[in-house]
């Protein structure tokens, strides 16, 4: 069988831990095989970071810029244990929350639905889309330890030299404060990305804040929500049948377990992590969960919704079999292929993703599986395999789809 061509690059981001060893095993398995693959290689691994200063990040995101498409697997973000296992020149920042602003847009996540793993909310009979937005809050948040008694501020210095000031907190001994901000223009993308997604799918769009405790910063996001969507969607949305709905947070999530799916649910960059993680585990596995950046400036950037899977890596360096699910790392792979063949007019490159999804689902169907999946499901005649056992299956069941 020739291999599929390419014609433009995809920016490929590699990662940390047991995911970087299965996006390896996916290369070597499941793409190399059968595309001709033209990427621009980026080691976001946490070892090369520190080497680099970080820049890395900012040279991946910015080839994101220039070709279009990019596929990341999963990368730490560390903390004081992690400063210490890898000896840190710094603390650095999460390398996603430095991509998301660089490329601005909103993170679209959704379930991966497959026969035999039912969602434990029972009333759940379609996916949930969570809509992140990409930018701000406490992922850009600056933070100080107050060492004793005082007064904290926040203070606005103009280009003129005006200044207004707000009062934090009058300390009485040691604490902390943080400080989190947003952009209007940020704000205005994630809302407009939003409402074009909902056309696209043709389903109701939610949005919730705590505007009625954050009445500034939350309700800033409320009103630029409703003043988009009154002059420039409100017609849109009633010739499509669909609509938008406002609510707290609190609400929503109440709502939402309530619910059977089949919507969009919009939240600031916080609420989206937490929620989607909630929702596709709700749903069955972190590892079930498609994840997409989609800027408005025409970048799209595909990634697994999970973490590095740190226990299974340490398994793995002492020789141990894991079952550790690739999915959510394939499906980031297979997004940005058909991305990538749709703008660069490539059928056989749409076809080939669509064909690598299929075979990922019917190998679950079949009864192949990781033990996470196993744990769940209520097909009669499943399987548990090892990680290279589970890629090898959904292998054969690639090449029979592409023949």
């Amino acid at each position: 069988m020739a291999k599929i061509q390419m014609t433009t690059p995809l920016v490929e981001m590699d990662g940390d831990e047991m995911t970087r060893i299965l996006w390896k095993m996916i290369k070597d398995e499941l793409i190399l095989p059968f595309v001709d693959l033209k990427s621009e290689y980026y080691d976001l691994g946490l070892v090369h970071r520190n080497e680099t200063d970080d820049q890395v990040t900012v040279d991946a995101a910015n080839a994101t810029k220039k070709y279009g498409v990019a596929v990341k697997c999963a990368t730490i973000t560390p903390n004081a244990a992690r400063m210490t296992e890898y000896d840190l020149k710094a603390m650095y920042k999460s390398p996603n929350g430095t991509i998301r602003a660089m490329l601005d847009g909103t993170v679209f996540r959704a379930p991966i639905i497959v026969k035999g793993v039912d969602p434990y909310v029972k009333t759940w009979k379609k996916p949930i889309t969570i809509a992140r937005h990409a930018y701000g809050d406490v992922y850009k948040a600056s933070e100080m330890k107050i060492p004793g008694a005082g007064k904290a501020e926040l203070v606005y210095t103009g280009e003129d030299g005006s200044e207004c000031r707000e009062l934090i907190h009058e300390f009485k001994g040691p604490g902390i404060i943080q400080g989190m901000h947003n952009l209007d223009d940020s704000i205005e993308s994630f809302a407009k990305s939003c409402f074009e997604y909902a056309l696209d799918l043709k389903q109701d769009l939610w949005f919730a804040t705590k505007d009625t405790i954050s009445k500034k910063y939350d309700h800033t996001f409320k009103d630029i929500f409703q003043e988009i969507y009154d002059a420039k969607y409100k017609t849109r949305f009633e010739e499509a049948g669909i609509s938008y709905f406002y609510t707290l947070i609190d609400d929503a999530v109440a709502r939402v377990i309530r619910s059977e799916g089949g919507f969009i649910w919009a939240c600031k960059n916080y609420d989206g992590d937490v929620m989607s993680d909630m929702v596709a585990t709700a749903f069955g596995s972190l590892s079930m969960m498609t994840s997409v950046l989609v800027s408005p400036h025409g970048y799209y950037e595909y990634e697994a919704a999970h973490g590095t899977v740190q226990r299974h890596y340490y398994k793995h360096l002492n020789g141990e079999k894991t079952s550790t699910n690739p999915i959510a790392t394939i499906f980031a792979w297979s997004g940005a292929f058909r991305k990538r063949g749709e703008l660069d007019q490539l059928p056989e490159l749409v076809a080939y993703a669509d064909a690598l999804e299929r075979a990922c689902i019917k190998t679950i169907e079949d009864g192949d599986m990781t033990g996470d999946l196993a744990l769940l499901s209520t097909l009669e005649n499943k399987k548990t395999l090892t990680s290279e056992e589970f890629i090898a299956s959904i292998a054969c069941h690639l090449k029979n789809e592409l023949a």
